[in-house]
């Protein structure tokens, strides 16, 4: 109950980090397509992706477009402008089985992303300014 996995995303060209807290079986089935596992029976993650690609489409990228009140907000970019809303978690499972990119909108990095030095350490302080204002509860999956 204490464990609250965390999703850590990078910046290609720069020295941040958004870290998104998610779910336990969201972590897992990233986990797992990480790991190249591979499931015997498709795994929910598999199987949108297995119908975006069934209906003709592609999928070409997931935008991380807002946060509210620890609350973050993406969407699945499907063709050329279908877009469908997602929880980030399962928004980045489906992308990396589609080895699509994914983005944030720079507002969310500019509010939420955490500096790193140029050594790729975390700034320690940053760091514990997010962590003592900031719970769990914030970041719910709706």
């Amino acid at each position: 109950p204490d464990y609250a996995p965390v999703l850590i995303l990078r910046e290609v060209t720069g020295n941040r980090v958004l870290p998104i807290w998610i779910g336990a079986s969201e972590a897992a089935a990233i986990s797992m397509h990480q790991q190249g596992v591979v499931p015997e029976r498709p795994m929910s993650h598999d199987l949108h992706l297995e119908l975006i690609t069934a209906l003709g489409h592609t999928l070409e990228r997931v935008e991380i477009t807002s946060v509210d009140r620890g609350t973050f907000y993406s969407d699945l970019v499907i063709g050329s402008n279908a877009r469908v809303s997602a929880r980030p978690s399962d928004a980045i499972a489906i992308a990396l089985r589609a080895d699509a990119p994914i983005f944030a909108a720079p507002a969310v990095v500019d509010d939420v992303a955490i500096n790193l030095d140029d050594e790729g350490e975390v700034d320690v302080e940053a760091f514990r300014e997010f962590l003592d204002h900031v719970s769990p509860e914030d970041f719910k999956d709706e």
